[in-house]
């Protein structure tokens, strides 16, 4: 089988991470796997397997991968054309909004199999009206549309036929074993006291992923729970504007952004508590790696993916979206409570089997056989 994959980029984030995981899977069975992406390849964050081929068209100027003037957009379609002409695939492969829109418009005409895939919820992610507007009319273009959850499947059934719609999660990789939690967190933030106990986050410091309400929620729980610190791993624009949030709270020594980590598992095998702040999600990659730990988690019921992630009081604890207060409450009681903590670790490793790599690939290769 002959494969391309598309997106943006490569750099971190949970749809770049999955879309890496899925060619070096591909690649070890021996797929014939070129990854494309708009940027150029020295701006890559995942690694790839020696026998991914790699394509950077080098054509992304703004932060948000994508510019607005149709007269760039033109150009990349007509890269993009020129580079699947020279691989030949049998199907094409892409993630994201915009890279999907591209992707559909430089395929037509071509003998290729094209499958693109929504990462997060288009009812809240908003991409202006005349990409929206685009992508209601080639997205019929395509052979498959799959995103990751039920609730995107039936925002898709608006403008695609419900036959062309295929919901698959993300795969979730197992965890190594944990080792000393202080040593490594101190590797990355040493000014951490080694006497607290660890929350840790992770996600792009970008509005959606609510950062703001977690901080302010671990500001009131740590009044009931002392002895705790907040690390929240990742990086964005608003860096600093969450610096100031914590410093104007008083938490100094007690909020740490030590930027992204290529490795998230070596920091989360070693924290006590996780949380999901976002606003809204696709199929968040950062709960499921977290879980995958042996982690206990707490997460914003908010749209769409931790409740089809999380079972209730079974595994993890879901917080009505947005109810910073409500996120504090339930922090501060499982930060007060190790036997809680422990129970809800102890299942919340079985995500490793419910989304296992090989289960997940198969419905990726039921889908593109079919």
């Amino acid at each position: 089988m002959k494969i391309a994959l598309f997106t943006s980029t490569l750099e971190a984030g949970g749809a770049e991470r999955v879309f890496s995981t899925m060619a070096n899977y591909w690649e070890e069975k021996q797929w014939s796997v070129t990854l494309i992406t708009l940027s150029d390849a020295s701006s890559d964050f995942y690694p790839l397997r020696q026998g991914v081929a790699r394509i950077g068209l080098g054509l992304i100027r703004d932060s948000d991968g994508l510019v607005s003037a149709w007269g760039n957009n033109v150009k990349r379609i007509r890269s993009l054309r020129e580079a699947l002409k020279k691989i030949r695939p049998d199907v094409v492969i892409s993630f994201l909004d915009r890279p999907n829109i591209l992707t559909l418009l430089a395929t037509i005409g071509m003998d290729i199999k094209v499958i693109v895939s929504e990462r997060t919820d288009p009812s809240f992610h908003h991409i202006g009206n005349a990409w929206n507007g685009i992508r209601r009319k080639v997205y019929p273009l395509a052979h498959a549309v799959v995103c990751q959850n039920d609730a995107v499947r039936h925002w898709l059934h608006t403008i695609v036929d419900p036959s062309l719609v295929h919901v698959i999660p993300n795969p979730v990789m197992g965890s190594p074993e944990k080792q000393d939690r202080t040593v490594r967190f101190r590797d990355f933030v040493p000014s951490l006291d080694g006497n607290d106990r660890i929350v840790v986050a992770m996600g792009r410091l970008s509005e959606e992923k609510g950062f703001h309400l977690l901080i302010q929620a671990f500001h009131l729980a740590l009044r009931k729970e002392g002895g705790w610190s907040l690390v929240i791993l990742g990086d964005g624009d608003l860096r600093e504007d969450l610096r100031n949030l914590a410093i104007g709270l008083g938490l100094q020594g007690k909020v740490f952004f030590p930027g992204a980590v290529k490795n998230p598992t070596t920091l989360l095998n070693h924290a006590d508590l996780f949380v999901l702040s976002s606003l809204y999600e696709g199929f968040p990659n950062a709960l499921c790696e977290a879980m995958a730990c042996g982690l206990p988690v707490v997460s914003f019921d908010c749209p769409s993916g931790p409740r089809e992630i999380i079972r209730e009081g079974v595994d993890g604890r879901l917080v009505s979206p947005g109810d910073m207060e409500g996120l504090a409450r339930v922090m501060a009681d499982l930060m007060g409570d190790p036997e809680e903590r422990k129970r809800l670790a102890t299942r919340a490793v079985e995500i490793v089997d419910r989304f296992a790599v090989e289960k997940i690939m198969d419905m990726w290769e039921t889908l593109i056989k079919s």
